[in-house]
């Protein structure tokens, strides 16, 4: 039955497109400005959201171990019943039913191991707001990409509208020739198979427009489908000064900038902060504890108020190993996360070193590929004003509609290349989003 719905809905829709010009088949669409569609998207994509729990995380964890400055207090009632009352000598010295009330307040005075872990747990927060940093560009980055693809979709489908705009006149005019005699059925027909064909790269070329649009819509967290403004300027020249490597392209500085190597770094800063406080587990604990307490009745050897403060203090003499073994899997850790952050550096060079010849190899790969196309719609004018005065046939100017429509093609793919090879650029270079 849904089958056979749609099908229906196809059907009614080829229907509408076949009697309804083209420029009222496209609906009109929301438009966003490239910084403005990366703004929202940080602010409303629900992975940024997602990934800042990780900071209310952290922060709960800093104040968990925050606790081991502040004291805890705790209250208790107890009530006990005997057989009977136990005394001598007329004196009661148990009463058969008695309640107590106490009150307990502990405090640690000397708690190096868990006073560390207070730090151990702030650097985590500095951790997870990097962490989250890295997925807010990831987002970006995202949205950069969608926008600039909605854009070449965008301009394919110029492209093949162009096309089926310039086979339709030639179709016109086989057909007027027909009708005055210096025309052929064959033309003709030739002329009609150009359109059709073209038709079809339209719808397609749509089609795939409004996907583009849909997927702008969908990571910007929008109600529906959102299209593309101006193009944006991307400009890698500056990026590049700025971060020295047009003076010296063995610089590193840049390196500083990137999400995932501020991240790391902190990881392997807070990890050394870790071992270096292994020693203070051998280090000796002190408790301060406060006990008041209310009995009713009173016993004759039992007042009804008292107190009772303690301090105690703990040191660590021989643990089996355990210590020293856990000082060891923690300096793995820190080794393990070293090395990472080394691969993710060498990873990162090699990004900016193909990025830049990515930019430089697809700028020279546009220039020749707008040349082509400026060629190409050149023999195309050449090649039909020879067929109009009879000098050639339509099979020519059939092809050079089809040379014409590749080249153009070709050129606005290249243009696409060109601006995802720069946008590459700048996030290898951790300029984006700035």
């Amino acid at each position: 039955m849904l089958r056979r719905n749609l099908v229906a809905a196809a059907v009614i829709l080829a229907v509408c497109v076949s009697v309804v010009p083209a420029a009222a088949q496209d609906p009109v669409l929301p438009k966003v400005e490239f910084d403005e569609a990366i703004a929202q998207a940080l602010s409303k994509n629900p992975s940024v959201a997602t990934a800042a729990t990780g900071i209310v995380r952290a922060e709960a964890l800093l104040q968990q171990a925050r606790t081991v400055y502040r004291p805890t207090v705790g209250a208790g009632v107890t009530n006990t019943t005997l057989d009977r009352e136990r005394g001598f000598s007329g004196q009661v010295s148990q009463p058969q039913n008695q309640m107590t009330f106490s009150l307990n307040a502990t405090m640690n005075v000397l708690a190096p191991a868990r006073w560390a872990a207070a730090n151990q747990a702030r650097d985590q927060i500095e951790v997870a707001r990097m962490a989250t940093d890295e997925v807010r560009q990831q987002v970006a980055v995202a949205a950069a990409q969608t926008f600039l693809a909605v854009i070449a979709q965008r301009r394919f489908l110029d492209v093949t509208i162009r096309s089926l705009e310039s086979a339709r006149a030639h179709l016109k005019y086989a057909q007027n020739r027909l009708e005055a005699g210096a025309g052929s059925r064959l033309n003709e027909l030739r002329a009609n198979q150009s359109v059709s064909s073209d038709e079809v790269r339209v719808e397609s070329a749509r089609l795939a427009l409004r996907r583009a649009q849909e997927a702008l819509g969908v990571i910007l967290a929008a109600e529906g489908p959102v299209d593309a403004g101006a193009e944006p300027p991307l400009d890698v020249t500056a990026a590049v000064r700025e971060a020295g490597l047009d003076q010296n392209p063995a610089a590193t500085a840049w390196m500083a900038l990137r999400p995932d190597v501020k991240r790391q770094t902190l990881q392997i800063d807070a990890a050394q902060r870790v071992v270096s406080d292994s020693r203070k587990d051998w280090y000796p604990t002190g408790v301060l504890s406060l006990d008041p307490q209310y009995l009713t009745p009173a016993g004759l050897f039992q007042p009804a108020r008292s107190w009772r403060l303690t301090v105690s203090f703990a040191q660590p003499i021989f643990d089996g190993g355990e210590r020293r073994a856990t000082r060891a899997l923690r300096q793995v850790s820190v080794d393990a996360l070293a090395l990472g952050l080394t691969s993710t550096q060498i990873v990162a060079r090699a990004e900016v070193r193909v990025a830049q010849a990515a930019v430089d190899s697809a700028q020279r790969a546009l220039i020749a590929a707008r040349r082509a196309a400026e060629q190409a719609n050149e023999v195309l004018r050449i090649t039909t004003a020879v067929f109009e005065v009879g000098a050639t046939t339509n099979i020519e100017v059939i092809d050079a509609q089809r040379s014409a429509l590749d080249a153009e093609t070709v050129a606005t793919q290249t243009e696409d290349t060109w601006r995802q090879a720069r946008l590459e650029l700048l996030v290898a270079l951790g300029r984006f989003p700035r």
